[in-house]
């Protein structure tokens, strides 16, 4: 079995793969002060809750954007799994995907690989976490940019603690663009304003390319933001851990 774990600054998503097969997936909090024994007594609880002996890990694939915490990953996988765990970098996708970005997170690697593996190319992926960002795979296979932008629920917060008014508000569809009240009104600038900018930017991606290549959402509110966007696109919030798998299995070749 593989654990695969999107590690980022508010969420860090696990899944533990048997195969091709994802047996049980976890979201949890991203605590920056987390100490290895803490992680392993928290990755135990999730294991044994899945009902999944921690003993039948043979490795870990880390797609970390919060550097200080992959020391902790790697302490508590040899402790618990006794494995490495293989952080991912640009150079284990060497054979496997051209890279003709720079600087790009472990997140937005995987992404490209399993987008290119799964939908083909060329394909967008736009990944809707911390930050909303957009990585573009063209005809030939490469991954060659996107854009990268504030977070829905990042954007959120920002409005709600920078205005004394405001009460906390879901991050829901509110039916409406036209907000009968202050929720709604919120609701339909930040969460359909989202789903426009999206249905923008790709737009504007694809006449770049000058194709209409598929659109991937994925990323925690990948459910909630994908059915409104009015371009058509393929929902799969597990994207990133399917990378993290292919990438790992190609650098254990």
């Amino acid at each position: 079995m593989l654990l695969a774990v999107d590690l980022g600054n508010t969420q860090t998503l696990i899944g533990a793969y048997a195969g091709e097969t994802l047996l049980a997936s976890w979201r949890i909090d991203t605590d920056c002060a987390i100490t290895p024994s803490k992680l392993e007594s928290v990755l135990r609880g999730l294991f044994e809750g899945a009902g999944i002996d921690p003993g039948k890990i043979r490795g870990v694939s880390l797609g970390s954007v919060v550097p200080a915490l992959s020391g902790v990953w790697q302490k508590a996988s040899r402790s618990l799994f006794d494995v490495g765990c293989l952080v991912v970098q640009a150079r284990h996708l060497e054979g496997l995907l051209e890279v003709r970005t720079q600087g790009s997170g472990a997140d937005r690697l995987a992404n490209a690989v399993a987008a290119a593996d799964l939908y083909g190319k060329p394909v967008v992926v736009v990944d809707l976490g911390t930050a909303t960002d957009a990585e573009v795979i063209d005809a030939s296979g490469a991954f060659v940019g996107g854009f990268i932008a504030p977070g829905l629920a990042t954007s959120m917060d920002a409005l709600v603690k920078r205005t004394a008014q405001l009460p906390e508000i879901d991050l829901a569809d509110p039916g409406t663009a036209i907000g009968a009240d202050t929720v709604e009104a919120i609701q339909a600038g930040v969460v359909l304003g989202e789903a426009a900018r999206i249905d923008g930017l790709v737009g504007r991606i694809r006449r770049q390319m000058r194709c209409d290549a598929p659109v991937v959402v994925t990323g925690g509110l990948s459910g909630v933001i994908g059915p409104l966007c009015e371009t058509p696109t393929i929902i799969n919030p597990y994207l990133t851990l399917w990378g993290l798998k292919l990438i790992f299995e190609h650098a254990s070749k």
